[in-house]
């Protein structure tokens, strides 16, 4: 196969659905999503919890309301939040009704499994009265029964005869505001099952591997997994599932967007594994600046590159560039160009300095080609 960048990759055509105002689907941009991990009736828990991942840029959360009262907090959760929420439901219609009453821009339910027709009527009936879409969760581990005994096991036929199972149920009431998932902890169980399910319908998908496991091994899952799907072009909203805290699911589902080019926020940073030619402690200044720097959202590349054997022409790449020289003195690229020297103890203040102030010229040129815009 010949080399395609990302943008040249043709997404599947999906319509479009709305998770409060985040478009899903048609060509949007494709939103980062996570889920808190507190208790949903621990209101500023959650709603500190949710605010950590909206530095990290989340687009969506889902919060889980398995009973009653969780599903009554998310009212004041919502208003102190500015991402739309998704309600975890699972197999009571009512919480559906109550989370669709209380605010939430979305619905996580599987209608097959919550009853007679009247009660699927009813949920629809709430969703629709309050704007809510619907996502429809098929996961390998808890398939209906019928399935597994029908298959043998989980496998790809089974995820999407569910997903469709329980689509066909919404479209006969005419609701068609909703997305699916088929999701896996088994990457190539997942990826088949994606794959298939891009094939036999229009419906937006919310890609992601299920329980992928803690922070590195859930890392390297979701990238082999998602990668390939969004590199297909399979793919309008993604949660990576890891193990960890929500924030730092939200950075890895963003540091995946910006490796295949797809979207981009905050500094990229380009950097060398560092060897014996090194002019500084390559990963030390690396694993600082990375901290340093978390605050900045403006999209921004950086290089930093250990010796003069890479590092001019990584620098010719980004934004901003950094190569090891000797006497401790390092060269500072701008724009591709070599520009200045550095001592390296004035070295990482100094970096930090530049890029603060690239970001705020970028932004400023960015907000003045919108207003020439309209």
């Amino acid at each position: 196969m010949s080399y395609r960048p990302y943008q040249e990759i043709i997404r599947r055509k999906s319509r479009r659905v709305y998770v409060g105002r985040v478009p899903v689907g048609d060509g949007a941009p494709i939103s980062v999503q996570t889920m808190t991990n507190t208790l949903t009736t621990d209101v500023t828990g959650t709603v500190a919890q949710i605010r950590r991942a909206e530095l990290a840029g989340v687009d969506i959360v889902r919060v889980s309301c398995p009973d009653q009262e969780s599903a009554l907090a998310l009212k004041e959760i919502v208003h102190e939040v500015n991402v739309p929420i998704v309600a975890d439901i699972h197999f009571h219609y009512k919480r559906a009704i109550e989370a669709a009453d209380s605010g939430a821009a979305c619905l996580r339910i599987n209608p097959g499994n919550i009853g007679s027709s009247e009660r699927v009527k009813e949920v629809i009936k709430a969703a629709r009265d309050h704007g809510c879409s619907m996502r429809i969760g098929v996961n390998a581990g808890s398939l209906e029964k019928h399935l597994l005994e029908k298959y043998g096991e989980p496998n790809p036929e089974a995820l999407v005869e569910s997903a469709l199972y329980h689509a066909d149920i919404l479209q006969q009431h005419d609701f068609h505001d909703f997305k699916i998932s088929v999701k896996a902890s088994d990457v190539f169980l997942a990826v088949a099952a994606y794959q298939q399910l891009a094939e036999v319908c229009d419906h937006p998908l919310h890609i992601g591997i299920t329980e992928a496991g803690g922070r590195r091994m859930g890392t390297v899952k979701s990238a082999v997994g998602l990668g390939s799907l969004l590199w297909a072009g399979i793919g309008d909203t993604l949660r990576v599932s890891l193990s960890d805290e929500p924030e730092e699911e939200v950075r890895v589902g963003w540091d995946l967007l910006k490796a295949l080019g797809i979207r981009h926020r905050g500094v990229k940073v380009v950097s060398c594994p560092s060897c014996a030619r090194q002019g500084f402690n390559v990963i030390e200044t690396v694993q600082t600046l990375e901290e340093r720097l978390a605050h900045i959202e403006t999209p921004i590349t950086l290089s930093i590159i250990g010796c003069v054997v890479n590092g001019p022409g990584e620098a010719l790449m980004t934004d901003i560039g950094l190569t090891g020289g000797g006497n401790g003195r390092h060269m500072v690229y701008r724009a591709g160009k070599t520009d200045h020297t550095i001592d390296g103890a004035a070295m990482l203040d100094h970096i930090v300095e530049l890029v603060e102030a690239k970001a705020v010229e970028l932004k400023a040129a960015q907000e003045a080609e919108r207003l020439a815009a309209e």
